[in-house]
């Protein structure tokens, strides 16, 4: 039987970060994750690294102040992945009053050791952050945040804890789990079968199947501490010209943003639904479509109707349930539940988070874990994720450009944002034929060979966002294509069983 020091069940942010920073610290980590990484929650956000701001409004100074150190930590992991962007505040339609929302931009400017992103200013909409917008005759607060591929964040960390020594086991399942003395016997299910592994400690960061997972732990408390939220986001063509985003206060006081997607859109969202279902596939519902596209109206020229959306996606956020009355208010803070005692085998469960946040939250997790489990000390703050070892990431385009004189730059942005200083794996040699939307077969190769990728939707949606590019008829080849690839190639020679 495989043994292993750590198991952590599921592969979205949390699971991802734990795996990391502990593969880190010498320890034998297995994660098992039931579909694909980030399959969930974790790519479904609005994909930002930001601080929070509407979180000040609830008192949740200790989050927001967290939050804010991060930003500039991950974006300096990550260059590749992660990047300013300036969101514009208007205060023409604003529910609160403008010293209300300066106050708060004071606090968030100066709560978490702001260096490198620039501070609030005041802008009169008539200039030129202002175009798209049907009322421009006020002004707007514009300040800083970060933008993130939410689910490259993930797959990174995963395969940084692969070339540790962790193994990562996508579409595998926990079926059951039992404590064994100061252990854990563990049987979990892929499409070979079922398998038995060991561990000293689970760590359930399931997401919103936590409960779930603590059903199948056979002698764990039963923790029901979880409130299931649905964020529902839709993509349609450009409202605006420009890089920023905006920040639209609606009349419910609650907050909904415009961001620009893809160059030739902009996403829109979320919504915030309380979601009373077995957890599952999430997408968004008529009342949530009528929501966003009334805040377009309300807020720019342009008149949407539900048959200009490109695309929607929505995910279930599994959020600590602190009782507030609205879903819009439920804490984004996380708490970590130790079931332990002597003699008696750790079970560490993860409830909510955020993804600005996941860094820390895998350093207290281990935290908790380190008089159990014995390891080195938290590394992760300093330490660039792959492909994000370089200083600065339009200098690094450069030097690719120059040295790929002969491949489109569309093409070479688009990989080098994706892969960073790994993107060499792909270009020095062969692309290969174009299977659609300059997807490549070199680059299917990598994803399949190093990223757990196996169905088009891992590739187009999950990988990468080509499903809102690629023509026709794409992901149908794309799936014949994955069908000649070895089972076995999905998992990295990292994916070697502990001993």
């Amino acid at each position: 039987m495989d043994r292993y020091d750590l198991l952590i069940v599921g592969g979205g942010i949390n699971g991802a970060g734990i795996a990391r920073d502990a593969a880190g610290r010498w320890l034998s980590v297995l994660l098992v994750e039931q579909d694909d990484l980030a399959g969930h929650t974790s790519s479904a956000s609005t994909k930002l690294i930001h601080g929070g701001l509407r979180y000040l409004e609830y008192g949740e100074f200790r989050l927001v102040h967290e939050a804010l150190a991060e930003r500039e930590r991950l974006w300096a992991m990550a260059p590749h992945i992660i990047w300013p962007l300036r969101f514009v505040l208007p205060q023409t339609r604003s529910p609160r009053p403008a010293w209300m929302v300066r106050l708060g931009l004071f606090l968030y400017d100066h709560l978490g050791g702001r260096r490198r992103l620039p501070g609030t200013e005041t802008v009169p909409l008539s200039a030129g952050l202002g175009e798209g917008l049907a009322d421009r005759a006020g002004r707007a607060f514009v300040y800083s945040d970060c933008w993130v591929e939410d689910s490259r964040l993930v797959v990174l960390n995963a395969l940084d804890a692969a070339e540790r020594g962790a193994t990562i086991r996508t579409r595998t399942r926990l079926i059951a789990a039992r404590r064994e003395g100061e252990g854990w016997t563990v049987t979990i299910e892929d499409a070979a079968g079922t398998h038995a592994v060991a561990a000293r400690a689970l760590v359930n960061a399931a997401g919103p199947w936590v409960a779930d997972v603590l059903g199948r732990s056979g002698g764990a408390a039963h923790d029901h501490g979880i409130r299931l939220v649905k964020g529902s986001h839709i993509v349609v063509p450009r409202l605006y010209p420009g890089d920023h985003a905006f920040m639209l206060q609606n009349p419910d006081r609650r907050i909904v943003f415009a961001i620009p997607y893809e160059g030739a859109f902009t996403l829109v969202g979320t919504t915030d639904q309380p979601w009373t279902a077995a957890p599952g596939p999430a997408a968004i519902d008529a009342g949530e479509t009528e929501y966003l596209l009334a805040t377009i109206a309300r807020y720019f020229t342009r008149d949407l109707t539900a048959a200009d959306i490109v695309w929607s996606y929505a995910g279930i956020r599994p959020l600590h349930d602190d009782k507030a009355k609205s879903a819009s208010a439920v804490t984004r803070d996380y708490v970590l539940d130790l079931d332990a005692g002597v003699g008696r085998a750790p079970l560490l469960s993860i409830y909510g988070g955020k993804i600005t946040t996941y860094r820390r939250l895998a350093e207290h997790a281990l935290a908790e874990l380190a008089p159990l489990v014995p390891m080195a000390p938290a590394w992760t703050a300093g330490a660039a994720l792959p492909g994000g070892d370089m200083a600065d990431f339009d200098a690094f385009l450069r030097g690719v450009e120059a040295e790929h004189p002969d491949v489109p730059r569309p093409l070479l942005r688009r990989l080098c944002r994706a892969y960073g200083t790994r993107v060499s794996a792909i270009l020095d040699g062969d692309l290969g034929p174009d299977l659609g939307g300059g997807l490549h077969t070199a680059e299917l190769d990598y994803l399949v060979a190093k990223e757990w990728a196996r169905t088009a939707e891992d590739v187009l949606w999950r990988r990468s966002k080509l499903g809102l590019h690629v023509p026709p008829g794409t992901a149908e080849r794309l799936a014949d294509c994955l069908a000649t690839y070895p089972l076995s190639s999905s998992h990295h020679k990292s994916d070697i069983s502990a001993s």
